[in-house]
C-alpha cells in the first residue's frame, strides 16, 4: 500500500475507496464486538482475528516508536511462559498464558492500525464502542429489572448488572470510555446531537450504577473530570470553554437527580449502601485484599520466577486483585518489572502529548483519561486480561506515532523517526 501526504502534514494510506471503507468498517466491528465477551471465543476475538488478517494482507507498517512496547510485551510474556512451565498441567494455566500472548498481539495490532488514517479509524472505533456499550448497558439494565424472561439469571450476578460480560466489575469498567465519548458530545456538539448523546450517557451511567462497582463509580467521576479539564484547557475560544463548564455542571446535577430517584427503590438503596461502604470484610484483615498485597509483595521478593499464573489463590484465600503484584506472582521478576515499565512509560509519554494539536485531540483525551483510570484501578483489581485495556494501550501508542508528524523535531517527545 502506498502513502501520500494529506492536509495537516499527515500520511494517509492511498488505496481503493472500497478497501479503505472495508478497513474502517472492520475497526468499527472490533469496537462494537468488544462489548460481547460472555462466551468464548467471543465475537471480539473473531472480529479482531478477521481485522488482523485483512490489515496485514492489505498493508500496515511497523514503526520504530513501537519498539519499546513491543520489547516490553515480549519480555512480559516470556516471564509468564517461563513461570508457567512448572504448573502447566494445572487447570486453565495454558489458556491464561495463551491469552496473555494474544493480548500483546492486539496491542501491536491497534498501534499499527491507529498510526495510519488515524482520524477516520479512531472515529470508527469510537462509534463502534458506543454501539457496543449501548448493547451491553441495555442488557445489564434489562437483566437487573427483569425486563426479559430469564434475563436476571443471564444478565446479572450477585444482584448486580453484568450485561454481556461475565463480571459486573468488567461491565462497569468497559462502559467508562464510551461514556466519556458521549459526554464529550453532550458538552460540545450542537443541540440535537447533544440531546441524543445525553440519552446515551444516562443509559451508560445507569448501567454503571447498577453494576455496583465502586471502582467504576469512582473511575467514571474522576476520568470525566480529568477529560473535561483537558477539554477546557485546550479549547479554542472562551465561548467553547464556558459551554463545556456549564454543560458539565448540568450533567452533574442531572446525574445527582438520577441517583436520588434510583435510591428511592429499597433494593437499589440497600445494595448501594452495602457497596458504597469502605468497611468491606474482604478488604480488611491479614488476608484481606490489602493484607494480601503486602504479604504477596514480601513473597515476590524471594521468588525470582514467581509461582506461576493462577496460583496465588493456592496460597491465599483469593486472587491478588492487583495487576502489578500479579505480574510478579505470575511471571517472576522479569514480568514484574516489565509490566509496570510498559504501563507507566505509556502514561508518561501520554502526558507529553496532551497539548499537541492534532485533529483527533478530543478522542485522545477520552482514551487517555479512561486508560489512566484503568491504570489506577489495576492497583485494586486484576485487569490483566481486560480486552479494552489492551485496546486502549495499543491506541495510545498508535496516536503517539501519528502525533509525531504534528510536532517539530525539537519538540518531538518520542525518539526516532517512523520506520
Amino acid at each position: 500500500m502506498a502513502y501520500a501526504a494529506s492536509a495537516g502534514n499527515t500520511l494517509a494510506p492511498v488505496a481503493a475507496p472500497g478497501l479503505l471503507a472495508l478497513q474502517r468498517a472492520l475497526v468499527w466491528l472490533v469496537g462494537a464486538s468488544g462489548a460481547i465477551v460472555f462466551i468464548e471465543p467471543s465475537p471480539y476475538e473473531i472480529a479482531t482475528l478477521l481485522a488482523t488478517v485483512v490489515f496485514f494482507a492489505t498493508g500496515v507498517r511497523m514503526r520504530l516508536v513501537f519498539m519499546p512496547p513491543l520489547l516490553l510485551l515480549f519480555l512480559l510474556n516470556v516471564g509468564y511462559t517461563i513461570s508457567a512451565v512448572a504448573v502447566m498441567d494445572r487447570p486453565n494455566v495454558a489458556n491464561w498464558v495463551a491469552t496473555s500472548w494474544y493480548m500483546a498481539v492486539t496491542v501491536v495490532f491497534f498501534a499499527m492500525v491507529v498510526s495510519e488514517d488515524t482520524q477516520a479509524r479512531l472515529d470508527m472505533l469510537r462509534r463502534g464502542l458506543i454501539v457496543g456499550a449501548m448493547i451491553a448497558a441495555l442488557a445489564g439494565i434489562a437483566g437487573y429489572f427483569n425486563l426479559v424472561p430469564g434475563g436476571r439469571d443471564l444478565l446479572t450476578l450477585y444482584d448486580r448488572a453484568r450485561g454481556t460480560f461475565k463480571d459486573p466489575n468488567v461491565l462497569g469498567a468497559f462502559l467508562i470510555l464510551p461514556a466519556l465519548f458521549v459526554l464529550q458530545s453532550v458538552v460540545s456538539d450542537r443541540l440535537g446531537k447533544s440531546l441524543r448523546s445525553s440519552i446515551a450517557f444516562v443509559i451508560m451511567s445507569l448501567a454503571i450504577l447498577l453494576a455496583f462497582s465502586r471502582a467504576a463509580w469512582g473511575g467514571l467521576a474522576m476520568t470525566a473530570a480529568f477529560m473535561l479539564a483537558l477539554m477546557v484547557l485546550t479549547s479554542n475560544s472562551q465561548r467553547q470553554r464556558s459551554r463545556i463548564i456549564v454543560m458539565a455542571l448540568v450533567a452533574v446535577i442531572l446525574a445527582a437527580m438520577l441517583v436520588a430517584v434510583l435510591l428511592s427503590f429499597d433494593s437499589i438503596a440497600q445494595m448501594f449502601k452495602q457497596r458504597a461502604s469502605f468497611d468491606q470484610g474482604y478488604d480488611s484483615g491479614r488476608f484481606g485484599r490489602f493484607g494480601r498485597h503486602i504479604l504477596g509483595a514480601e513473597m515476590a521478593l524471594d521468588l525470582p520466577f514467581g509461582i506461576g499464573p493462577l496460583q496465588f489463590n493456592r496460597y491465599f484465600p483469593e486472587d491478588t486483585h492487583n495487576s502489578y503484584l500479579n505480574a510478579f506472582m505470575s511471571g517472576g521478576w522479569l514480568a514484574g518489572i516489565c509490566y509496570p515499565a510498559l504501563i507507566f512509560t505509556t502514561v508518561i509519554v501520554g502526558f507529553r502529548y496532551v497539548f499537541v494539536r492534532v485533529p483527533w485531540q478530543k478522542t485522545y483525551h477520552a482514551i487517555f483519561a479512561a486508560f489512566l483510570g484503568t491504570v489506577g484501578e489495576s492497583f485494586i483489581i486484576d485487569t490483566d486480561h481486560w480486552r479494552h485495556f489492551w485496546m486502549m494501550l495499543g491506541c495510545m501508542w498508535g496516536m503517539f506515532a501519528a502525533a509525531q508528524r504534528y510536532t517539530t523535531p525539537a519538540e518531538r517527545p518520542v525518539a526516532g523517526p517512523a520506520a
